[in-house]
């Protein structure tokens, strides 16, 4: 016989209270003030404003009218927030439209700094540089009325349907963005290099889209390294083979390393950039080119290295396959960013939690366990950890046999 553990660890406190209590309110306190963002705002203030969304993007709402009415209908619990009563959807809106998203951009900025130690605790394997980024884009759709001069004319009747691009480069140690620049989608995706802070020594990874020679250029000068394909109409001249081999038709491996020279020009000049260029073949006989300004680490690293950029196409998975960025709370340009703002606090919160409980638990099983014990008063590193029933089995005692004193 088997009975359930109905032990479990009650705190006075909801799961939404416990995971808003990362954020460190005095730092948040002097964004505001820095902002001035309550200066127009009574009741909907910037707590109240963040608090809002991430209720929204924690329980996946579709809309700010969900929203309000679901935080309406846990009024009970809304004092644990620091909230007298739900926002009004028409307030929340007006916050949405009025509140600066670059407030919010700042507020991601500054929980991305608090949990730096936290989050640098993880390194990969077989790397030999220990500042490594990769830089990518992703694109979301919209109705282009939203943000201007996006997307296509219809062939038909209906909306001119456009998008926004959410560049982003994230520390491929902690799986964090640590550069996020929203444009429209129609911008060339190599303009955004520009906007790179990288510190010396460090390696970028990025997709052959950022191919940007002038950019490669100043970034060798600065001893900034780059891993990303070449270009398959690209014009380069062979200066020396540095490495050749033949594989089986079912190998993998480097097939050929060539130092390179590129041509490109500054203002009325033309130069020449110094390259290495190795050609790989993968497990499903595919052949890549790669190009780095680094002539120091293995041709094997180099591979590797641009393997890694993976992780930021599972990132994008992540934020819209967990977060709700089909549906937005607002059509305005700045209601839309404040929303993206707000997915990525939420995500860096989250991963933040997995880190501190050690939780070996995929990311969207965390995010599914918060969505549903998002106002249950369990404790927040034991529901990750113990998300499972637990069965106690207990052991019926036999009775003794009867001792037999008659025949009949």
């Amino acid at each position: 016989m088997s009975a359930k553990n109905t032990e479990k660890n009650l705190v006075g406190q909801p799961i939404f209270k416990q995971i808003l209590k990362f954020i460190p309110r005095n730092k948040f306190d002097l964004l505001v003030n820095k902002h001035k963002s309550d200066r127009y705002y009574k009741t909907f203030d910037s707590w109240t404003h963040l608090t809002t969304m991430l209720f929204g993007i924690f329980s996946r709402c579709d809309s700010m009218g969900e929203i309000c009415d679901g935080m309406q209908a846990m009024a009970g619990k809304l004092n644990h927030l620091g909230m007298e009563k739900s926002p009004a959807k028409s307030t929340a809106g007006d916050g949405l439209r009025g509140r600066d998203n670059e407030f919010f951009k700042d507020v991601y900025f500054m929980l991305l700094t608090y949990f730096k130690e936290t989050l640098s605790v993880s390194r990969i394997d077989n790397v030999s540089f220990s500042k490594l980024f990769i830089f990518d884009s992703s694109t979301i759709r919209l109705f282009s009325d939203i943000m201007k001069g996006v997307g296509r004319n219809p062939k038909n009747e209906g909306k001119k349907k456009g998008g926004l691009k959410v560049h982003m480069m994230i520390d491929a140690h902690s799986d964090t963005p640590e550069f996020v620049k929203i444009s429209e989608a129609k911008l060339h995706d190599k303009n955004f290099l520009q906007y790179l802070n990288l510190a010396a020594y460090s390696m970028i990874v990025f997709d052959r889209a950022y191919n940007h020679y002038l950019q490669f250029a100043r970034w060798t000068a600065q001893k900034v390294n780059f891993v990303c394909r070449l270009k398959k109409n690209a014009v380069y001249q062979v200066q020396e083979i540095l490495y050749q081999q033949d594989l089986l038709n079912d190998e993998q491996g480097v097939l050929c390393e060539e130092h390179i020279h590129l041509a490109y020009r500054e203002g009325n000049q033309e130069k020449t950039l110094c390259l290495r260029k190795v050609r790989y073949r993968d497990e499903k006989g595919r052949m890549y080119d790669f190009i780095t300004n680094n002539f120091e680490v293995s041709r094997e690293e180099v591979a590797f290295l641009y393997k890694l950029r993976w992780n930021i196409e599972l990132l994008f998975k992540k934020l819209k396959q967990n977060f709700q960025l089909h549906y937005f709370y607002s059509e305005t340009q700045n209601g839309i960013k404040t929303q993206i703002w707000c997915t990525l606090i939420a995500q860096l919160l989250l991963q933040v939690l997995r880190v501190r409980s050690e939780s070996k638990k995929a990311f969207s099983t965390m995010a599914a366990l918060i969505r549903i014990h998002l106002i249950s008063h369990l404790e927040l590193f034991w529901m990750v950890e113990n998300c499972r029933r637990t069965y106690v089995k207990i052991q019926k005692k036999k009775k003794p046999p009867a001792i037999q004193t008659e025949l009949f």
